[in-house]
């Protein structure tokens, strides 16, 4: 009986583990939103924010997980964008230090400008944990949208970031 549930158990893993590399979560349209969120620490994810502001896809912008060193000039500068855009626009996120910390600082900044709905910004294999820590962070009747900024991650990487989504879906079940 413990050899047949073990067995069960290992088979429904590997069964999820492929569904998660083989399904990565792609890049949204272009349609518009109240805001923008772009969660730091990967190639690609602040090119696609910044460049769907320019575009007026949404109204404001948040980069959660900023170093406090960085200062809004050097961003605008690196990314080519006008510094009126970056005054009006963006703030950036000093708080967030890992995922969990990024959907507080997120939930909190869109609390205090009601927006109701927000294009969630990172990497393809890292959006299903994001979005699962934003949803828990964010009231029920907020819309959130995923943008995946696509990758080529490693088995690794992968194997990494599944077991990581596991134990964060299996911590909100509980209620922790």
């Amino acid at each position: 009986m413990i050899v047949r549930s073990a067995s069960l158990m290992l088979i429904a893993w590997i069964l999820g583990f492929a569904w998660f590399g083989a399904f990565l979560p792609q890049p949204l349209d272009g349609r518009t939103t109240d805001a923008i969120v772009v969660l730091t620490g990967g190639a690609g994810r602040l090119d696609r924010g910044l460049a769907l502001l320019k575009d007026g896809a949404a109204k404001r912008m948040l980069i959660s997980g900023v170093d406090r060193s960085v200062r809004p000039v050097e961003l605008a500068n690196r990314y080519n964008v006008p510094m009126p855009l970056f005054d009006c626009c963006v703030t950036l996120g000093r708080e967030a230090i890992d995922t969990r910390s990024n959907a507080l600082e997120t939930g909190r900044w869109l609390n205090r400008r009601n927006f109701r709905t927000v294009r969630l910004i990172t990497t393809d294999w890292h959006m299903r944990r994001a979005a699962l820590e934003l949803r828990q962070a964010l009231p029920g009747d907020v819309i959130l949208v995923y943008d995946a900024v696509p990758s080529r991650p490693s088995l690794a990487m992968l194997f990494k970031e599944y077991n990581k989504y596991l134990l964060r879906r299996v911590v909100a079940f509980l209620g922790i």
